[in-house]
């Protein structure tokens, strides 16, 4: 059931300790901590608010809260700056390893304390309950804490573009949030009101299976029905469509084999009950994976248009604020129905050199720079 109109609907002054004039008086720097399911992204900054580093890492946290630690391992030697802050938002909670997304938020924070060296020195994002010290975070329970990142990001945006369309196509979801007058024009407010409102979109560019895009093919002149199997995902496809970066591609592949075109054509052709066999095979498979990215594309389009459709949501020239490993679907978008469109990282205002990695972390910079504005 939908919250009631404008119970949920977040608006930038609902965060009133993330609109402070920035500062000038910190000597320290802030890191921004995403930490989601299959991903753990984190951006640096330095006393003047600039981002300095961005790194995104495979985290498969169904596997256990311990992939935590081991998947930053890597940062070890940035995270010896024990003075600095850490701003910390998540949504790997919903993982199935935990009972329930409580559970989930006090395993993920008690791990996160082992990794900092205590917690002192740590802020979790809570949406409309602002900012909380890990105790306060894992006594109130999921709340406003669970899957907060897109709201961080939101908010961070709402304040850049005043109005527009914010969509983060990540490796598993996509994010639709309208933004009017520099807020948050969201309707729902958690992962279930998100979902019923079109505004959280269980599709994204890596792990959804290729099956959940649609149940039937156009293929050698017939409608083939696709296999409910996952013997391929919409990495594959991406693959074979040219548009996936390795550097964004981390998770494993369906069958434990490799990431070149061949492997993924093969596990493509799976999907309609064939073997890869030559050339002409493969062709096919790449045919067909440009018809699934263009099934995928409609139903995030399907989901801008449901929100568009609400009244006293942004504007209908608006333009469309594209971030995530696929935001290339957000610029397709934009093209077929004449906006304007604007990445993420152009926003922010970063280094080109760390263009790509900041669009792909944008939660982790939004909560970085949201914790470096409100002076914590």
């Amino acid at each position: 059931m939908r919250p009631a109109p404008g119970h949920a609907r977040v608006l930038v002054q609902s965060f009133p300790d993330a609109r402070f004039p920035y500062r000038d008086n910190m000597n320290t720097d802030i890191f921004g901590w995403d930490i989601g399911g299959a991903h753990l992204k984190v951006a640096r900054l330095d006393a003047s608010g600039n981002v300095t580093s961005v790194h995104q890492l495979a985290c498969p946290l169904w596997r256990g809260v311990g992939e935590l630690a081991r998947s930053a391992a890597p940062l070890a030697g940035a995270l010896e700056a024990r003075d600095a802050l850490h701003a910390v938002t998540m949504t790997g909670e919903l993982c199935d390893v935990f009972p329930t997304r409580a559970d989930g938020v006090r395993a993920i924070l008690t791990a996160f304390a082992g990794l900092v060296g205590g917690d002192a020195r740590t802020r979790v994002f809570a949406g409309h309950a602002g900012w909380l010290s890990p105790r306060e975070a894992m006594s109130s329970g999921a709340g406003d804490v669970a899957s907060a990142n897109w709201l961080a990001l939101a908010t961070c945006v709402a304040e850049c573009v005043g109005d527009g369309v914010l969509i983060d196509v990540g490796s598993t979801t996509t994010d639709v949030i309208p933004l009017g007058a520099g807020s948050v024009r969201a309707e729902g407010r958690d992962d279930a009101t998100r979902l019923a409102a079109g505004e959280l979109v269980y599709t994204g560019v890596v792990r959804t299976p290729v099956a959940s895009v649609c149940t039937r093919v156009p293929f050698r002149g017939r409608w083939q029905p696709l296999a409910a199997e996952t013997f391929a995902t919409m990495a594959d496809v991406h693959r074979l469509c040219g548009t996936l970066t390795e550097r964004h591609d981390l998770m494993e592949t369906a069958d434990g084999g490799g990431k070149d075109a061949s492997a993924s054509a093969r596990r493509l052709a799976r999907m309609v009950g064939c073997d890869l066999a030559d050339g002409a095979a493969r062709g096919e498979m790449t045919l067909l994976a440009h018809y699934l990215a263009r099934r995928q594309r409609e139903t995030i389009a399907d989901a801008l248009a449901l929100v568009m459709s609400r009244s006293g949501d942004a504007p209908a020239a608006a333009p469309l604020i594209g971030a995530g490993a696929g935001r290339f679907v957000v610029a397709a978008l934009a093209a077929a129905s004449g906006r304007s469109y604007r990445p993420f990282e152009q926003l922010v205002g970063v280094d080109a050199a760390l263009d790509d990695d900041v669009a792909v972390a944008a939660p982790a910079v939004a909560a970085a720079r949201l914790a470096w504005m409100a002076r914590l």
